[in-house]
């Protein structure tokens, strides 16, 4: 688009005054001017680079002319689409230039998927061993030759025995080849082709002739970006109803000039945005079916990375399906159905295998009709031997259906989707049949087990000799996670977060898996005030109370050995007893006694796993006695929190293990 600048200027004679002139401008086509029709009518003259006329009957009261000049400007000039450095010698591939698709700047970083996480390792050995080579000038071929063997060997071992979501991964891996990458490497020619003729280019699906061989073929796929900032220019392969009007209308066209048609199905679905529901996304899917099964010209699919439902149907309904070996094909993504059926996206690798989705699953089932090889690795390892692969078997897929005429061809594409599934006559069907909805109790613990695992756990806490017991601290830790595992996903798949779960018979296994919690949190305070107990007891027994009971001790050992204990011993026993019972008499702590057998049946009660509120009740009991029998109130507190313990320690030690 040019400038056109008109200048007019009052050319006047005779009168001696300066000429008066005004200038103004527009852009616009010369061809749409406001004096076009009158330029084509009369003549005019260039002068000074300008285009003059004069008008007719066009006077100012003085008798001067009135003129208008008109200049054309050039604009800023558009690189886009020749070069001005275009080689005059190519051959083939020049088409190239009418596509803004052009090589990255930079090359894509390598992504590690997480299966192929162990050959990180021998890549870095590999680097390492190379590096060490370089550094020294030492010989480490034999190394690095073993290095490589042995690399090469877990690439092939790990690349045969690849699970369904493996293969879904690497189908969706950031640095797979696109369509126009495939396109490329394939063609001699090719142009692109833009517009749906409806005021939108979507940019998700590409379109265009190419020739393979000196034939020309129409080309439509999904395209895909390299970096994040393609993907969301391409939104992510993601078509709206323009893109699938846009591939129907070169599909017409392609029809009209028989040109054989080729389609690069790799998305993950049709864009379902509300704009989108809004323009016809399903009428512009189904519509594409439709019209494909009509078409009269040979059609050939390739899948060379994800096809998500109706979105890749809508341009794959061709005379021959073939598939990339690590591409997929499905109606609803893993993560989807695993979301719908199992709550939880975390299954997804079983999902992804009932689903199946990958191209060994649809070959079997006659849905594809042809596996391309890949290098191992996938695609991404080697994107030009890939392309040349799919150009092999497309070419040989060409050969055959051209061999058809007309009414061949359709019928041969409606037999192959005919073909797909099938069903069995005069086999009867139950109609109430019933299905087994209740969840699973696979990881559900049986009543007899929770309590096995209750009791083991109060005898670790009541007999450990430390707080902190490694054994029982991890049986704790993984019931708390399975508890909160549980309720989460109770919550999310039954939606209870503001319903009650106190309904009888409801939940059973998640309420036994509470209470033992809860039973364990509070056998774990008991022993945490017991070691506490103990602490303050040994830091307020004085040194000569500590030698007399390391005197009872020693007998005791001997008693449990079964040595005979001399008579000085036994003496000496006698006298710390009896000067420990006129000790506790002198701090008014002879109560104890009397309530030793109270704190016994108390300690027997906790041990037998009695409820929390007998337990209370009990203990209310002894510290009401213990008041009632002391007046001081320095000596309540001692005789709550030290003294009973230690009281009731000595008393069990010299009456009942040591002879009177």
């Amino acid at each position: 688009m040019s400038s056109l600048s008109l200048v007019a200027g009052n050319c006047g004679r005779g009168n001696g005054t300066d000429d008066q002139s005004f200038e103004f401008g527009w852009s616009s086509y010369f061809g749409k001017h406001l004096f076009t029709s009158h330029f084509r009518k009369n003549s005019f003259r260039r002068l000074n680079e300008h285009w003059s006329k004069s008008l007719e009957g066009s006077r100012i009261g003085n008798g001067n002319r009135f003129y208008v000049a008109a200049k054309i400007k050039k604009g800023k000039k558009h690189d886009y689409p020749w070069p001005d450095d275009i080689d005059p010698n190519i051959s083939s591939g020049y088409l190239t230039y009418l596509s803004h698709f052009k090589p990255l700047d930079e090359k894509p970083k390598p992504v590690t998927l997480p299966f192929e996480k162990p050959l990180v390792d021998l890549e870095k050995k590999i680097i390492e061993v190379r590096q060490m080579a370089d550094d020294t000038g030492l010989d480490f071929s034999d190394q690095i030759g073993a290095l490589e063997n042995k690399y090469q060997q877990a690439l092939k071992d790990l690349y045969t025995h690849l699970t369904p979501i493996q293969r879904l991964s690497i189908a969706r891996h950031p640095n797979r080849p696109t369509a126009l990458d495939h396109i490329f490497n394939i063609t001699e020619k090719w142009v692109e082709l833009h517009g749906d003729r409806a005021g939108y280019d979507d940019p998700a699906m590409i379109t265009g002739i190419g020739s393979m061989d000196g034939k020309s073929y129409m080309f439509i796929g999904h395209q895909k970006g390299r970096n994040t900032k393609e993907n969301i220019f391409r939104n992510f392969a993601m078509p709206t109803p323009h893109g699938y009007r846009k591939a129907l209308r070169m599909m017409k066209y392609a029809d009209h000039h028989g040109l054989p048609i080729i389609t690069f199905v790799d998305t993950p679905g049709a864009f379902a945005d509300v704009k989108s529901e809004e323009l016809g996304q399903g009428e512009a899917i189904a519509h594409n079916l439709r019209a494909m099964f009509g078409l009269k010209v040979p059609i050939v699919a390739v899948v060379t990375g994800e096809g998500g439902s109706g979105g890749a149907l809508a341009i794959a309904c061709a005379n021959k399906l073939l598939m990339l070996e690590n591409s997929a094909f499905y109606v609803a993504s893993p993560e989807a159905c695993a979301a719908i059926l199992w709550k939880s996206s975390k299954a997804a690798p079983k999902a992804a295998e009932k689903l199946r989705i990958t191209a060994q699953e649809h070959y079997r089932f006659k849905i594809a009709d042809g596996i391309i090889p890949e290098p191992l690795g996938g695609a991404h390892s080697d994107p030009v031997w890939t392309s040349q692969q799919i150009k092999c078997a497309i070419i040989e897929a060409m050969e055959e259906l051209t061999k058809l005429d007309t009414e061949d061809l359709l019928r041969h594409r409606m037999q192959k989707f005919r073909s797909i599934g099938g069903f069995q006559e005069g086999i009867p069907v139950d109609p109430e049949r019933k299905r087994n909805m209740k969840p699973s109790e696979v990881n559900m613990l049986k009543a007899a087990d929770i309590e096995s695992d209750l009791k083991n756990l109060k005898k670790r806490i009541l007999e450990a000799k430390m707080p902190s017991d490694p054994i029982t601290s991890k049986a704790i830790a993984k019931l708390r996670e399975d508890v909160e595992k549980e309720i989460t996903d109770t919550f999310i798949s039954m939606g209870l977060q503001e319903k009650n779960l106190s309904k009888p018979g409801a939940y059973l296994g998640l309420k036994q898996k509470l209470e033992k919690l809860n039973e364990v949190n509070r056998l774990l305070e008991l022993k945490e005030k017991t070691e506490k107990l103990k602490q303050e007891i040994n830091q307020k027994v004085p040194a000569e109370v500590k030698a007399k009971m390391k005197i009872l001790n020693t007998a005791q050992d001997k008693l449990s050995k079964g040595d005979p204990l001399d008579k000085d011993l036994l003496e000496e026993v006698a006298k710390v007893k009896k000067e420990l019972m006129e000790a506790l008499k002198s701090a008014n702590l002879e109560i104890l006694g009397v309530l030793s057998s109270k704190i016994e049946e108390l300690k027997a009660k906790i041990a037998k796993g009695s409820s929390s509120s007998e337990v209370a009740k009990m203990e209310a009991e002894i510290k009401e006695k213990i008041v009632a029998a002391l007046d001081a109130a320095a000596l309540k507190e001692k005789v709550e929190n030290v003294q009973v313990e230690l009281q009731s320690f000595l008393e069990t030690t010299t009456e009942d293990k040591v002879p009177g």
